[in-house]
């Protein structure tokens, strides 16, 4: 059972523009994708995160294209439509109430952070691999993160699918995020004890790194005196 969360109850003072400008890029990156045809796999292993590159014998040979521009590039290439689809729906969902609590730079400021701060951790997790890492999931999870400790109380309504049915919940973020972390932990370990961290796939501790990365951040920017932001919507 997976919890799909859906919208939050927070009214925000402010729009979402960095949030609806990073939604944009994505969605525009993923189109440039799909049009690159038979170069897309070049593309991806160029502009990929790929953890052999950073190797400290690889990392003297490399240009800084290959080495610095992926940390960047990466987080906004995706591997099908529901890989982007996903990613997109949790931006939406918690990144707009984050940029109104944090403010649009530092909002931006603690997506792109986050977003490196994962890849490195994906970096020391899966040392050697040469398989690609891309994905905006690194950046997201540093949202969640700072949803986490921003609005732990906040009631997000949740689709809960079991099967063929489907009904939608309201759930606390400390709940629902902290499920979510759970997960991540849970599964990073798992692969490195089976040792399948080359075999591609899920990059569980791109996500741990992220979400950690960016609750330290949200407690560090959050604004210390300001009236009450959540009013929460029956």
């Amino acid at each position: 059972m997976v919890p799909i969360p859906l919208t939050d109850h927070i009214r925000r003072r402010s729009f979402w523009v960095i949030t609806l400008l990073l939604i944009a890029a994505n969605v525009w990156a993923f189109f440039f994708e799909l049009s690159l045809g038979s170069r897309l796999n070049h593309f991806v292993m160029l502009y990929g995160l790929i953890p052999a590159r950073y190797e400290p014998r690889m990392l003297a040979t490399l240009p800084a294209q290959l080495t610095l521009t992926p940390l960047i590039v990466s987080m906004f290439l995706h591997g099908g439509w529901l890989h982007l689809l996903g990613n997109m729906l949790f931006l939406f969902v918690f990144g707009r109430s984050i940029e109104d609590r944090l403010g649009h730079l530092p909002f931006l400021v603690l997506y792109l952070v986050a977003g490196m701060a994962a890849a490195l951790v994906q970096i020391v997790a899966n040392p050697g691999s040469r398989i690609p890492t891309i994905g905006a999931s690194g950046a997201i999870a540093g949202v969640l993160g700072a949803y986490f400790v921003c609005y732990p109380g906040a009631r997000i309504t949740t689709l809960i699918p079991l099967f063929i049915f489907f009904w939608t919940i309201e759930l606390p973020a400390i709940l629902l995020l902290g499920y979510w972390f759970l997960i991540q932990f849970l599964a990073g370990f798992q692969m490195l004890a089976i040792q399948t961290a080359t075999a591609g796939s899920v990059a569980w501790w791109a996500h741990i790194g992220g979400f950690i990365t960016g609750a330290f951040l949200g407690l560090a920017m959050r604004p210390r005196r300001r009236g009450p932001v959540v009013e929460f919507v029956s």
